[in-house]
């Protein structure tokens, strides 16, 4: 026979995911830009200075290439009253061929920063 004094039996109660993986932590790199140590500052400074030479560059190509519409006008006199679809190509050129130098300088931009920036997030997530 049984006895009530014993009382209700204890059962164990665990979490099914036990075994599952804990979450990780963050990486050394991250978290070294997040609480601003030195080390967190010279990566930083290192994705500032990536991204700035970066824009230099491509500035400076699109007022290479820009620039270099007056001095073909000075150098090559017959540019200077050319015309095409009845528009002189001094028009046709500053007026008109800018705007797809400029596109594409942008596109270059924001393309290679892009990179650069993923390049950084995979860098600082392997530290």
């Amino acid at each position: 026979m049984s006895t009530q004094a014993e009382g209700p039996r204890r059962v164990r109660v665990t979490s099914p995911r036990t075994s599952a993986a804990r979450r990780p932590t963050a990486p050394a790199g991250t978290r070294e830009i997040d609480e601003q140590t030195r080390l967190g500052e010279v990566y930083m400074h290192s994705l500032v200075q990536s991204q700035l030479r970066l824009a230099l560059a491509v500035v400076a190509c699109a007022a290479v290439v820009l620039g270099s519409l007056p001095l073909l006008f000075t150098l090559v006199p017959a540019t200077r009253t050319l015309s095409l679809f009845g528009l002189p190509l001094p028009w046709l050129l500053l007026g008109i061929a800018v705007y797809p130098v400029v596109y594409v300088a942008a596109r270059i931009y924001v393309r290679k920063a892009e990179r650069i920036e993923a390049e950084f997030t995979e860098f600082v997530g392997r530290k």
